[in-house]
């Protein structure tokens, strides 16, 4: 039996490994048992000290076991999110803070994703954001709104926005009128994810009305999210991209015609061959014509 005695006062210490297993076969015990006291502050500090472990299997089986405890963890583990000085016990923490999804720990996470200098918590929090669901959705948002924070975590708050999908659909529709372009292109990835999921008609609305985005960004993120997912109904639209102003654009708009692969988007891609300037569209569309020959060909063939 472990001697929790031998612990200070105000932190836990580093077990040998034969205490560490000894603590992590009392704990499971207890667990299974239901006879674990969740309200152990000792013991529970230990856990998480013992998530710093070199042995990459203990520290999944102590994640899990403080997963099994759930919220009554939470604050101490968001208190080693925040200072433990150990990267490696600062990423079990987060980890596991993805098991609890507690929506109280949000403000923590944010921090550390903004602010932690181990890419790994940073990659972890957002996880632990994006299992929370809902409920981050408008710390994400802010995160894409502002000009104060860097594009990786931007990028980060993409991912778990698209990873949420469908829970943040009430915002996500609110938002897609926001008036940052990084906040609305975000938003059509997303509401992507929600179209492919769930094939809800408002979000294919969604990723065909934000083909007339003001921003480049907006459109050309909706044209590769139609082409993704084949959506036939979107050619007309994307057809007249192909006369747009912006090169991105219109690039854009081709190889989502690609994608979609329909020989009806054979002839206005030929026409707007002709005419375009920029050799770099002039390419895409070339390459999407021959994709989508091709593709009829194989087709003929069938």
């Amino acid at each position: 039996m472990v001697n929790f005695e031998t612990q200070s006062k105000e932190n836990s210490i580093q077990l040998s490994h034969a205490e560490t297993d000894a603590l992590l076969a009392v704990v499971s015990e207890q667990l299974n048992l239901n006879t674990f006291n969740r309200d152990d502050q000792k013991i529970l500090k230990q856990m998480i000290e013992s998530m710093g472990d070199s042995r990459g299997m203990v520290r999944l089986s102590f994640a899990e076991a403080l997963g099994k405890v759930g919220k009554p963890v939470t604050p101490l583990l968001m208190e080693a999110v925040a200072n433990h000085p150990n990267p490696v016990v600062r990423r079990a923490s987060t980890k596991t803070l993805t098991l609890i999804a507690d929506p109280i720990a949000i403000p923590t996470l944010l921090d550390a994703l903004l602010n932690d200098e181990d890419t790994v918590v940073k990659a972890s929090s957002v996880g632990a954001l994006a299992k929370i669901g809902e409920a981050a959705v408008p710390a994400l948002l802010k995160i894409l709104a502002s000009s104060e924070y860097p594009e990786s975590a931007k990028g980060y708050a993409v991912w778990a926005l698209g990873f949420i999908g469908v829970q943040a659909k009430e915002y996500l529709y609110r938002e897609i009128n926001s008036d940052s372009p990084e906040v609305r292109a975000a938003v059509v990835g997303a509401i992507a994810k929600i179209a492919e999921e769930h094939n809800e008609a408002e979000a294919f609305q969604v990723l065909i009305n934000a083909l007339s985005d003001p921003s480049a960004i907006v459109r050309c993120e909706a044209a590769a999210a139609l082409g993704s997912l084949a959506y036939q109904v979107a050619i007309p639209n994307l057809v007249e991209l192909l006369d747009h102003s912006d090169c991105e654009t219109r690039k854009a708009a081709a190889l989502a015609l690609m994608k979609i692969g329909d020989g009806v988007a054979l002839e206005p891609l030929q026409t707007a061959l002709t005419q375009e300037p920029e050799a770099g569209v002039q390419a895409v569309m070339q390459l999407a014509i021959s994709q989508i020959q091709k593709q009829l060909e194989e087709d003929a063939w069938e």
